[in-house]
């Protein structure tokens, strides 16, 4: 690993640490981590599907151009893989918390907070 990435995991640990100090038990982290992910989730659905929308407009604006078609092919592509991973782990998760009685909770009727 070079410099740069362990001062980016170095301030990543930093940043987290406030989040996790006050916390009594794992039920309290899992809690915190959970407001968390509610929060940053949508904000990650909303862009890969700004990326694939911004791939679909580049596409079909790029008329003859073909280095501008396949820039929009490849945001396309990565903004569809970006919503599959999402949804695909989303569903995991859920098979898992299902299969193990360990959740409580049903299926979520909105995706974060937003």
């Amino acid at each position: 690993m070079n410099k740069k990435t362990l001062a980016k995991i170095a301030f990543s640990v930093a940043a987290t640490i406030p989040y996790f100090a006050f916390a009594a038990n794992v039920q309290s982290i899992l809690g915190q981590v959970s407001a968390i992910l509610n929060l940053v989730i949508p904000i990650l659905m909303i862009l890969a599907t700004v990326v694939f929308l911004w791939g679909v407009i580049t596409y079909i604006t790029a008329g003859g151009d073909e280095e501008k078609a396949k820039a929009g092919r490849g945001y396309i592509i990565w903004g569809l893989i970006g919503l599959f991973a999402m949804v695909a782990i989303w569903g995991l998760v859920l098979a898992l918390v299902s299969t193990f009685q360990v959740g409580g909770q049903g299926i979520p009727t909105n995706v974060g907070t937003l």
